[in-house]
């Protein structure tokens, strides 16, 4: 049963929504690069749109379009269109994913308003907003549920689709470094931007002549290299995994039809850790150790009485086990505070919602204490939710859709424990896979039951979760699994020792 359900649930939402590893051997500087390029307003841009074909991991998965023209009934104003379509497969299910947005700027590129879509595996999300009066209005949509967000502003902010334009309105010329805050729609947060503009290049893998331009957001980082008009002739990022480059509009959109017949498991084949040392029943390991390469040392993995980590050398080890140690001076209280802001409501844990209320007072009403409460939950969603690799928003999109992949699952039950005043949270890294004779990413909870925090996997039905699952990172918000892109394809994990004796 365990090979069926994780060759559902393999890796994290696509990857976190999908740099410079292999640029050296491509790219020769221009010795003597151009005066420097300025375009005072929008109106003076030499484009009005442009298509990208997009790569993953050396293969065609979609296209983007970008699109920016004066409004209509406002002077001064202008309106971004940005679309991108992704298909890829993973375990033998098709992957759609779908983003459109809209912003309007003023003239100096300065968000007014904005609205998002987002459509993952037929699940939507809405994004809209304004800024005004020194605040960040934004509105939440997804099935029956909305949430309203009033962000208060120090300064103006500019959407993620003008991050592109800024250094051509500002100055394209090597040695110039910019800083920005914008409005990001798929964290729902505002992050600072910063740019610079190291190099004026030529490339075999582009026509021409281009500005090589380094971009960081929100921990993530995109290397470009800009024309003299401003668009993007080609860009990089996860080291080169993701790759987009210039195309004509037809040639971009058969990029999509090309992501449509391939066959290949390209996430998983890009996620995958294989291992050495194979596992035959890692339902019933208790404990194990692993040596970990390839982890930066600004990453610090979670050290708990579950699970604990130290750095040595070039490598990390860990040492999990399937329950937490119980010896009591290895039991102190949690703090109170840290307790409660696991009962919170968020959007995509909905708390609140009286579907959700409902369903964790029927599920539990003949369990007696808070483990039996946990295993009733966990009963009910392995006997009444899908396993299928289908992202979701929130918890009530999994409800409502009867069926997920694994961070589906933990949202669900995170909201129905919560619900029922189990402090719940979401934890994100690696489980071993019999099937695949290696580890995959993987998503669960840990509940505080009985005075511990306790490992529960709702996808695998396990309470505790066995001692395969490895916590990378805490959290369920995009922002929260960010960290991970530096991790995912660059890390390997060895296998020191297994335990699978029963447990006093």
């Amino acid at each position: 049963m365990r090979s069926l359900i994780i060759q559902r649930c393999v890796i994290l939402p696509v990857i976190v929504f999908f740099v410079q590893g292999c640029a050296g051997m491509y790219f020769r500087k221009v010795d003597q690069p151009p005066p420097v390029r300025r375009y005072l307003s929008p109106a003076e841009r030499p484009f009005k749109e442009y298509w990208t074909g997009i790569v993953f991991n050396g293969t065609r998965i979609g296209f983007s379009h970008f699109k920016i023209s004066p409004a209509e009934k406002e002077k001064n104003r202008f309106d971004i269109h940005s679309e991108a379509y992704f298909h890829t497969r993973l375990l033998w299910f098709d992957k759609k994913i779908t983003l459109k947005s809209y912003d309007q700027v003023a003239e100096d590129l300065t968000l007014i308003r904005f609205a998002y879509r987002f459509d993952l595996d037929g699940n939507l999300l809405y994004i809209s907003g304004k800024q005004a009066d020194g605040k960040l209005e934004v509105t939440i949509e997804s099935r029956n549920q909305t949430s309203h967000q009033t962000i208060a502003l120090k300064e103006k902010i500019y959407p993620t689709s003008a991050i592109g334009l800024y250094p051509l309105m500002h100055g394209l010329e090597v040695g110039r470094r910019y800083s920005y805050p914008v409005y990001d729609g798929q964290t729902q947060k505002i992050g600072t931007v910063v740019q610079e503009i190291t190099a004026y290049e030529e490339s075999d893998l582009y026509r021409g002549q281009a500005f090589r331009i380094n971009t960081r957001l929100l921990g993530h980082k995109v290397t470009t290299w800009m024309d003299l008009q401003g668009r993007p002739l080609l860009e990089m990022s996860l080291g080169g995994v993701i790759i987009s480059a210039l195309e004509s509009k037809t040639e971009a959109q058969r990029y999509l039809t090309a992501a449509a017949l391939n066959k290949d498991e390209t996430l998983l084949n890009f996620s995958l850790i294989k291992s050495d040392t194979q596992i035959v029943d890692p339902h019933n390991l208790h404990s194990m150790s692993v040596s970990i390469t390839g982890i930066q040392p600004s990453f610090s993995l979670p050290t708990d009485r579950r699970q604990h980590c130290e750095r040595t050398g070039k490598s990390v080890i860990c040492e999990m086990s399937s329950k937490p140690r119980t010896t009591a001076e290895q039991r102190p209280s949690e703090d109170q505070d840290v307790l409660q802001r696991y009962l919170l409501p968020t959007y995509a844990i909905s708390v609140d919602h009286p579907k959700i209320k409902a369903l964790a007072a029927g599920a539990t009403t003949l369990s007696r204490d808070s483990l039996q409460q946990a295993r009733a939950l966990i009963d009910w969603i392995q006997a009444n939710i899908e396993q299928q690799p289908v992202d979701v928003f929130t918890a009530l999109d999994v409800l409502e859709g009867g069926k997920a992949e694994c961070q589906g699952h933990a949202l669900l039950y995170a909201a129905l424990a919560r619900t029922l005043k189990l402090p719940t949270r979401v934890v994100n890294g690696l489980v071993y896979s019999p099937e695949f004779q290696g580890f995959l990413y993987h998503t669960w909870n840990e509940s505080y039951l009985d005075g511990a925090w306790v490992a529960v996997d709702p996808t695998f039905g396990q309470l505790p979760a066995d001692a395969t699952h490895i916590k990378l990172v805490e959290g369920h918000t995009l922002s929260d699994l960010l960290p991970l892109v530096e991790l995912i394809g660059r890390i390997d994990v060895r296998i020191i020792d297994l335990d699978s004796t029963s447990e006093p």
